[in-house]
């Protein structure tokens, strides 16, 4: 691991350790203890890496929090959880627009299709991001690049995958900096209620959470909530489909295709609000 990769996984850490034991209010010492660092450096660490304290963050990513704010709103349907961008603007509202591959590419595992491909650093870990003419068709945290690898063969077996730069990678990428990103074609293979699904979810703004019977009543299958939390399991894209903003009926934030850790400590990063720390 680089010192990138290992600040990431030592926040990820902090950040779950926070939200599994908020009941308990931790102190800023046994969270360090946690993560095998000493308090200060803690401090500095996460102040500078998420833009608040960890006792302001703990205050953002508790159960109730997200339990009251379910409730306040009066229906299930309407839930979500307000609170201010992180400063710099580091995650934003996306407006794009989904292609579905056509039902011949579909069955056939994309073949005939050429996808460019290509690793690259994040505030959140390593991702491979790829593409077609069309659009972005994957993008996958590749903590382990076999395996980020495998997942992309299976997804296109039929594919010509190509290590090669190309010009859709940089602006899908641009979601994890400072600025806004152009508007990112996707490019992606789903059955048609996962592709209404996925559409769904670009809806979600930044800073905001939703029920997965929220997401099946905005696409009109409001006995589908299971099946919603599969179709967002499947997501091909993370992030650029911000399915890390989907949460259980109770408020628990719940699982992640690409780790729970990692999940948190993107919604972290969104709800945490421009202040100082404390």
């Amino acid at each position: 691991m680089n010192s990138e990769q290992i600040q990431f996984a030592r926040m990820a850490a902090a950040i779950e350790y926070l939200y599994d034991h908020a009941h308990e209010q931790p102190s800023l010492a046994a969270v360090a203890a946690q993560v095998h660092v000493s308090a200060a450096h803690l401090q500095r660490q996460f102040q500078a890496w998420a833009g608040v304290s960890p006792k302001k963050m703990l205050q953002h990513i508790s159960i109730k929090h997200a339990k009251q704010v379910l409730q306040q709103q009066g229906s299930v349907q309407e839930a979500a959880w307000q609170a201010g961008l992180s400063g710099g603007g580091r995650l934003h509202d996306l407006f794009v627009h989904i292609e579905g591959m056509t039902p011949g590419e579909y069955k056939s595992g994309g073949a005939g299709l050429r996808i460019d491909y290509a690793f690259a650093p994040t505030p959140f870990g390593e991702v491979l991001v790829a593409a077609t003419a069309k659009g972005v068709c994957f993008m996958a945290f590749a903590d382990e690049r076999a395996q980020a690898l495998a997942d992309l063969a299976a997804e296109y077996p039929a594919a010509e995958r190509v290590p090669q730069a190309h010009p859709l990678h940089a602006r899908a990428l641009a979601v994890f900096g400072g600025g806004t990103p152009d508007t990112v074609p996707l490019h992606l293979k789903g059955t048609p209620f996962q592709l209404k699904v996925w559409q769904a979810l670009l809806q979600i703004p930044s800073g905001c959470l939703k029920s997965y019977g929220s997401i099946a009543e905005a696409i009109g299958q409001t006995n589908a909530a299971r099946a919603v939390g599969s179709a967002v399991g499947s997501n091909p894209v993370a992030v650029l489909i911000p399915c890390h903003r989907v949460i259980r009926e109770s408020g628990i934030i719940g699982g992640y295709r690409w780790q729970r850790g990692r999940k948190m400590a993107l919604l972290a990063k969104e709800l945490a609000p421009t202040q100082a720390a404390e």
